[in-house]
């Protein structure tokens, strides 16, 4: 069977992973198993997409991206280079023992970007949120609440400092 999308040679994307049609996957990129990726999405260089992922539709990731486990990104999402989409808010290498952590240790939380939202460039993005539809989160923010829709939102920790049409064009700032 053909495939109806593009891997690069260096890219590692699991057997696992279904990928839609014209999907481009770039260089150096590792896509784990259990990753759902939908049709005509760019994944940019050196993007990390964790275990069990759900990526819909014409989505762009750009480069150096990291987003982990348990993150569900809707169709038409912009993801700009460098962000990183946590999922634990409470990292920690070992437990109390010192005994190393297993996945059956960790606390993890998830991250919804919902239809049309755009994630600027350096953003990180904190478990337990979600950013709504067209949503415009703006380059370096700290996402550490939910973000609604049509929000213009920026800072550390990122607030709504205004709304952006579907166009991303700023209508009302506050």
């Amino acid at each position: 069977m053909e495939k109806k999308f593009f891997v690069h040679k260096t890219a590692e994307v699991s057997e696992k992973a279904v990928i839609g049609a014209d999907t481009k996957i770039w260089n150096y990129v590792q896509i784990r198993e259990n990753v759902n990726i939908g049709s005509n999405c760019i994944i940019g260089k050196n993007v990390y997409i964790d275990f069990g992922i759900d990526i819909g539709n014409n989505c762009k990731i750009q480069n150096n991206c990291s987003i982990y486990h348990k993150a569900i990104i809707e169709d038409g999402v912009f993801i700009g280079p460098h962000v990183v989409v946590t999922n634990d808010k409470n990292p920690r290498a070992i437990n109390p023992d010192g005994k190393l952590k297993s996945a059956d240790d960790w606390d993890v939380g998830s991250v919804i970007i919902h239809y049309g939202a755009s994630i600027g460039t350096g953003s990180i993005i904190l478990p337990n949120v979600e950013i709504g539809r067209f949503a415009l989160v703006g380059a370096g923010s700290i996402v550490t609440e939910s973000i609604p829709d049509f929000a213009l939102a920026y800072g550390n920790p990122a607030k709504v400092h205004g709304k952006v049409n579907e166009e991303g064009f700023v209508t009302e700032r506050f």
